[in-house]
């Protein structure tokens, strides 16, 4: 069974361009937790005060054991970098995640 993503652009139409990162990272992703069986990226667009976009992007897990990680939201101008920050984050707590509890 593969990992699978599924993508949700909120407030923006998106690009294969971010499509495109979002594969490279899901590989990345899946070689620190071998267990992860769904990934679910939402990315939100919505104007800051002064009428600028921002971007927010969020990720869901779900493991083999119906285990739900969520991973906290990271925002910036760019929806790349919000994208990529999250994936980075989703990455340390998964490794966490796999450490041996200490004595």
């Amino acid at each position: 069974m593969g990992l699978g993503m599924q993508i949700a652009y909120l407030g923006f139409a998106g690009s294969s361009a971010i499509e495109r990162e979002a594969g490279v990272e899901l590989v990345r992703l899946a070689g620190v937790a071998s267990d992860i069986v769904d990934c679910r990226l939402t990315i939100k667009a919505w104007l800051d005060g002064a009428g600028q976009p921002v971007f927010d992007a969020q990720l869901v897990l779900l493991t083999r054991d119906f285990e739900q990680v969520t991973v906290p939201r990271n925002t910036d101008r760019d929806p790349s970098v919000a994208m990529r920050d999250t994936f980075d984050e989703a990455v340390r707590l998964l490794a966490q995640r796999s450490l041996p509890d200490p004595l």
